[in-house]
């Protein structure tokens, strides 16, 4: 079974995005501290986090207050307030914060975030539509990790005429020019498979590799 190390989030703006990011950090037993300046907000989102604090993240002393270098990430979903958020991100980084994640309005104001030293920039609706389109052209993947702008990891359902084969005979690599780095078998994780392990009805294929040979793959019958 795959086992998660637990670690300490805070997500600051508790609004659809934050609330969705905060809900299934805690759902997976994280420490998940939500910050927002808006108290019926703070209400709303008290019962899917483990703290909940209201506090402007604009003020530096009230981010020290709460301990805010002490967390593995932060994330920073603040909604409509795009100088809230650059301002945020920097007080952050300044501070000493190792993992800022900062959601963007648009192309401009993620690009003023990676200059202010965001760590990870989400365009959520961008990113949406790309993994929706991304499935529609390819059924067989069910999620998918993008490392660069060419290359991937995904989660694949195995094509029918794979099962009962193990890797060495399928030799994704030569064929397909992907690695198989993991197994999903009836929720049991398969760390570096090895060349012998056969695949079943089923199963799922963690493979990396170009996006391009990976859709190829995926879309083997």
């Amino acid at each position: 079974m795959l086992i998660m190390v637990k670690q300490s989030y805070a997500v600051i703006g508790l609004g659809r995005f934050g609330i969705s990011i905060a809900t299934k950090l805690h759902e997976a037993g994280q420490e998940v501290m939500g910050i927002d300046i808006n108290e019926e907000r703070i209400d709303d989102g008290k019962f899917v986090v483990t703290h909940a604090v209201v506090l402007d993240s604009t003020e530096e002393e009230s981010l020290r207050s709460v301990g805010i270098r002490n967390f593995d990430y932060v994330i920073v979903a603040i909604g409509n307030d795009m100088q809230a958020s650059i301002l945020t991100v920097m007080l952050l980084k300044e501070m000493g914060v190792e993992k800022v994640i900062a959601k963007a309005l648009n192309k401009r104001h993620g690009q003023v975030l990676t200059k202010v030293g965001a760590d990870w920039v989400i365009h959520p609706e961008r990113d949406m539509g790309e993994r929706v389109a991304h499935q529609l052209l390819s059924p067989n993947v069910l999620n998918y990790i993008e490392l660069s702008r060419d290359y991937n990891i995904e989660e694949i359902m195995i094509p029918s005429g794979m099962t009962r084969k193990n890797l060495r005979d399928l030799d994704l690599r030569a064929k397909y020019n992907v690695n198989a780095i993991a197994i999903v078998s009836n929720e049991n994780l398969i760390i570096s498979p090895s060349p012998e392990q056969v695949l079943q009805e089923g199963d799922k294929l963690v493979v990396i590799g170009h996006r391009d040979d990976i859709t190829v793959f995926a879309n083997v019958e």
